[in-house]
């Protein structure tokens, strides 16, 4: 592959609470084959001031526009989500099929099972110390940030209001996608198991592969790198 209008854009869908910048990172690891576009949600950083969604189908459309926007003249499209991230890039990838010129290449559904299944147990109404102790629960990891009252106050509302979308969502068709998949989970994690990730081959006619990289449900906290490079390989190199 030559030339830089065949390089490929990652949109890249943040996991519950977190931000853009959680991704600004992986841009050090990637080259002229790879441009890593973290999609912005409201309630959190620059948009701190916009009230979030609740709504992963509005959560959708919205970036949908913000994402047509900040391509600008890019064409080829890998989609990377983690968690509430992966059915946010799913939601995203079907829409994105209808914009003309846009060609998606693959999604890469992370920590995730796949989009029709639906959590048992949940922490959508609990109470704020309930709550808190649910999401660590579930994510398998401690934000220290929750445990200082002013920035708890903070951060809960939107939060509260990402696991709320993430609890609630249903998929908005269960047409499979014309677009190859690359489901990922840690290969200890608690949370999802590997036939859960591996359910992600019924969302496609394109093409499914599982990966398992080392690390527990937040190994890609410490897998930039890693993730870069599988993309790359992935989608520039067959």
């Amino acid at each position: 592959m030559t030339g830089v209008e065949e390089a490929v854009t990652l949109v890249c869908l943040p996991f519950a609470g977190a931000g853009a910048s959680f991704y600004h990172p992986w841009s050090r690891f990637a080259d002229e084959r790879l441009r890593v576009l973290p999609a912005r949600l409201p309630g959190r950083e620059r948009l701190i001031d916009v009230e979030p969604h609740r709504d992963a189908h509005a959560a959708a459309a919205d970036l949908l526009a913000q994402v047509v926007d900040d391509l600008g003249d890019a064409k080829r499209i890998a989609l990377f989500g983690h968690s509430l991230g992966a059915v946010l890039a799913y939601e995203l990838t079907h829409r994105l099929l209808d914009v003309p010129g846009v060609e998606v290449v693959r999604l890469f559904a992370s920590g995730s099972p796949e989009p029709c299944s639906r959590r048992e147990r949940r922490a959508t109404g609990l109470s704020d110390d309930e709550f808190v102790n649910r999401v660590r629960e579930f994510a398998g990891f401690s934000d220290d940030a929750l445990d200082d009252p002013e920035l708890r106050e903070l951060i809960l509302p939107t939060l509260r209001a990402d696991v709320e979308m993430h609890e609630d969502y249903v998929p908005s068709t269960s047409v499979p996608l014309p677009v190859p998949v690359t489901a990922l989970r840690g290969v200890d994690d608690d949370l999802v198991t590997s036939a859960e990730a591996a359910g992600w081959a019924a969302t496609t006619t394109a093409g499914f592969e599982l990966v398992e990289p080392p690390g527990g449900h937040m190994y890609l906290a410490d897998a930039g790198e890693y993730l870069v490079d599988l993309v790359h390989r992935t989608v520039n190199e067959g």
